[in-house]
């Protein structure tokens, strides 16, 4: 159903209009003028008493059902690119609330860990925003399959425009309001992200001041490169935004500047990447450990798979079957078992892996997880197959059924779900080895600091 979308009837579907034409009206059914008269139980979703949300979901897809089979696999192939980026947003939103909620329950204080005061945001304050993420993004997907499928292109169309300046105008939102502090310590690191190499200059002494690259900083970057696939879904949604082509024809032509042969794919899908190698070239600068540079490279090695794959679009089919391809197959190779490599040797660090999972309270959970080998043996075997099918999410020439990319994206960002309890439960044995002196904080220390502290929050 999300492959490729067919070539025939598309340019003669009433539900689809040219760049900056209007909506007009049809001889199908979805025209208001042309139901008067017919059956209304044919057209009219069934009422029935039902949760909200299934509500919902079912008035959409009656009205998709209604749809041609050749115009219905165009318009899920559509939809699916404006709503998949922020669906997978919200599931990894879903995935950090369940994080910090183990760890709550854990010997791991990730507050001290993330640098957080006592005032940050817990695993219910995430789950709320996560709640409303999943609302929200399935009543406008909604909203915009009933307009679609009704003739209301022009309206449809305005849909997901509308949810992405929303959310845009959400996140830079100056006044103190909806977690201000926790919305300003995500841009924040957002943009040290973005530029490692940054520098703050004092012009009273003309002191070039560095910045470190903290705990937070590359954390969340590892995290981006789990959703390279999102930035680059959100780069197509935005040029298709931007170019008037949203509920249009014009996109089908691959070749077009919002095509899905467009250069822009590879360089977007390269920026998380791009960020934490020179997040690692900055530690580098300041630390002059080796170790980091090896790190470097291994973000790298990234690199090569993203172009080479886009290059099929742009060589002559022959060069890139017996040139290119061997090449990227051996890219695709290298960089996922140096990944892996990586993760179970120095993020994970297998020889403190006894103490991964110790809870406070002895439960079904902690006797479950805490010292079993089968915990080990999950982890690193789902993380050496998951690994390795990622790299058909990195490869533009690969992404053609995007149901099948939808799943492999959402096996990556839980792959990095369960890399993060190991990663977490590492940097704490770390700086508990290092001498500090640093308590697990109960829920009921948590609860009475909040009612003295600030009313700060940070994520």
């Amino acid at each position: 159903m999300f492959g490729s979308p067919p070539a025939i009837a598309y340019f003669h579907s009433p539900h689809l209009r040219k760049p900056g034409a209007k909506s007009a009206g049809t001889d199908e059914p979805g025209n208001g003028a042309e139901m008067k008269g017919t059956n209304p139980h044919l057209y009219t979703p069934a009422m029935m008493p039902s949760p909200v949300f299934l509500w919902r979901f079912k008035i959409g897809w009656g009205s998709v059902m209604r749809m041609n089979a050749d115009v219905r696999d165009l318009f899920l192939y559509e939809a699916f690119l404006y709503y998949n980026p922020l669906l997978l947003v919200a599931l990894m939103v879903w995935l950090w609330g369940l994080c910090l909620w183990v760890f709550s329950q854990s010997t791991v204080n990730y507050s001290k860990i993330f640098e957080l005061d006592q005032n940050h945001l817990t695993h219910r304050e995430i789950w709320k925003c996560s709640i409303w993420m999943t609302i929200i993004v399935p009543t406008s997907m909604t909203t915009y399959l009933y307009l679609y499928s009704h003739g209301e292109v022009s309206l449809a169309a305005s849909q997901p425009v509308i949810l992405y300046v929303a959310v845009a105008l959400l996140l830079a939102f100056p006044f103190d309001i909806f977690y201000f502090s926790s919305r300003y310590f995500l841009l924040r690191t957002l943009w040290r992200i973005a530029l490692p190499l940054q520098a703050t200059s004092l012009p009273i002494r003309c002191i070039i001041l560095k910045l470190p690259i903290s705990f937070p900083d590359f954390f969340l970057a590892d995290i981006l490169t789990s959703m390279a696939k999102v930035f680059s879904d959100l780069e197509r949604s935005v040029c298709r935004m931007v170019h008037h082509q949203v509920a249009t024809i014009a996109w089908l032509e691959a070749d077009s500047v919002c095509g899905s042969h467009s250069a822009a794919i590879p360089l977007v899908l390269v920026i998380p990447y791009t960020w934490r190698l020179m997040q690692c070239l900055r530690q580098y600068m300041d630390t002059k450990e080796k170790t980091i540079l090896l790190n470097a490279l291994k973000y790298s090695t990234a690199v090569p798979v993203i172009f080479l794959s886009a290059l099929k679009y742009h060589v002559l089919p022959d060069t890139w079957t017996c040139v290119y391809r061997r090449v990227w197959l051996f890219s695709s190779v290298v960089n996922s078992l140096y990944s892996f490599y990586w993760d179970v040797t120095h993020d994970w660090d297998l020889s403190v892996f006894t103490r991964i999972f110790k809870f406070n309270k002895p439960s079904y959970y902690s006797n479950l997880l805490y010292g079993r080998r089968w915990v080990y043996f999950w982890v690193i075997g789902s993380d050496l197959i998951l690994r390795c099918t990622w790299t058909y999410k990195l490869s533009a020439h690969l992404r053609h059924n995007y149901l099948t990319v939808f799943m492999i994206t959402t096996l990556e960002m839980l792959r990095r779900f369960q890399w993060i309890f190991f990663r977490i439960e590492n940097e704490w044995n770390k700086i508990a080895k290092s001498g500090v002196q640093l308590h697990p904080v109960t829920e009921v220390e948590r609860e009475d600091e909040k009612l003295l502290g600030s009313t700060n929050h940070y994520v």
